[in-house]
């Protein structure tokens, strides 16, 4: 069986507003759009960048 794929918890604690749109959007594209919810997302490069551009605007953890 091939092992599952390593997962992170990202919370978001930081309100888009007066933020730029990309960022915005980022944050749509992470599942996120109100404060204080969590997604749990697979740890691909993809994801880590997603998280990087708004990492003042999000709370990261394992999810392990």
């Amino acid at each position: 069986m091939a092992d599952a794929q390593k997962r992170v918890r990202v919370t978001q604690t930081g309100s888009p507003i007066g933020r730029r749109s990309d960022q915005r959007k980022t944050l749509i594209g992470l599942g996120l759009n109100k404060r204080h919810r969590t997604r749990e997302l697979e740890d691909t490069p993809a994801v880590r960048g997603m998280i990087e551009k708004v990492k003042h605007l999000v709370h990261v953890e394992d999810a392990d």
